[in-house]
């Protein structure tokens, strides 16, 4: 059986409450210099994982390579998991529109906006779950209008053997390096390919650096200039990005993220537990260490322990 193992992950992060060390959060990680090769890692850097959203900036790159043409803004809702408020859900009407679609040709898994406001407002105006406000809309909006533009189906488009999805299989063995070890279902209904970790890092710099091409950089500058589009409100993607100038960054489900820098330096990384606390920190510890400036990132995106709702801790890298 593919996947992880446990021995290949080792302490990346401790919650510490009321000064006493209360919790370990196990990964790997992997950090690449800007020629490519590897500064430094922590575990396994071969581990194969379940990018999961992560994916998605090299799902674009297929479409892009396959003749969809859109400004940056709606690009970056392509490579997003975003918060699917009024903007989100606005520019994927925008993206379905420049080939004659509306939101019912949407296959993705319908769902309230992950922006908590955004969904109360969805709530109180009588408005069930749909696919629009589901965080991977922008990515399936991307996908049918590449499908209307090559003649392809858009009923079936989420299926593996589907052109789209062959097309983006060979994308993503292309830029990473790697054969897919496994293709799984991801929770939007999309295939899910399974790649070791540090050919994640290795992709995402691919794109920065031109190795995958023009549209490659196209989709690198995209996500570095618009985060919001990317993620949105109160997200630390967005926050991380805006704040360090170049950086276009990624995270996924189960605790993973990636992020890299025009130059080329870059950082893929996997906790191993998937709760999603961790990985904020763990993310601009390995930047700083690469000797990126993160000292602008708000203070908001410090991971925060509350006692009877004051601040009694932290969540602290190490390792790193």
């Amino acid at each position: 059986m593919t996947g992880v193992r446990p021995e290949q992950f080792a302490p990346l992060a401790i919650m510490t409450r009321s000064g006493v060390d209360e919790s370990i959060h196990f990964g790997a990680l992997v950090a690449l210099n800007s020629d490519g090769t590897t500064a430094f890692s922590v575990g396994d850097p071969t581990v194969t994982i379940f990018p999961r959203s992560a994916t998605k900036p090299f799902q674009a790159l297929a479409m892009v390579r396959a003749g969809l043409s859109l400004p940056a803004d709606q690009l970056a809702l392509v490579c997003a998991s975003h918060n699917g408020q009024a903007i989100h859900q606005d520019t994927a009407r925008a993206i379905l529109a420049t080939v004659g679609l509306d939101e019912s040709a949407l296959l993705n898994t319908a769902a309230y906006s992950i922006h908590v406001p955004s969904a109360h407002d969805a709530i109180r105006a009588g408005t069930g779950k749909t696919a629009l406000q589901m965080d991977c809309s922008g990515k399936h909006s991307g996908m049918l209008a590449t499908c209307v533009i090559n003649g392809w189906s858009t009923t079936d488009y989420l299926h593996p053997e589907h052109p789209l999805q062959r097309a983006i299989t060979e994308t993503l063995t292309e830029i990473t390096g790697a054969e897919p070890v496994a293709i799984g279902t991801d929770g939007c209904g999309a295939p899910a390919h399974v790649i070791p970790l540090v050919h994640l890092a290795k992709a995402m710099r691919a794109l920065a650096v031109g190795d995958a091409g023009a549209e490659g950089v196209q989709i690198y500058e995209a996500m570095s200039q618009y985060p919001h589009m990317v993620a949105g409100d109160d997200r630390h993607v967005t926050d991380i990005a805006k704040a360090i100038p170049g950086l276009a960054a990624k995270d996924g489900a189960e605790s993973i993220y990636v992020a890299t820098m025009g130059d080329g330096r870059a950082v893929a990384l996997k906790l191993a537990d998937g709760s999603g606390r961790g990985i904020s920190t763990v993310l601009l510890a390995a930047l700083t260490r690469l000797g990126i400036d993160t000292t602008a990132v708000p203070v908001r995106v410090e991971e925060i322990v509350l006692g009877h709702g004051q601040p009694v801790g932290r969540v602290r890298a190490v390792n790193i």
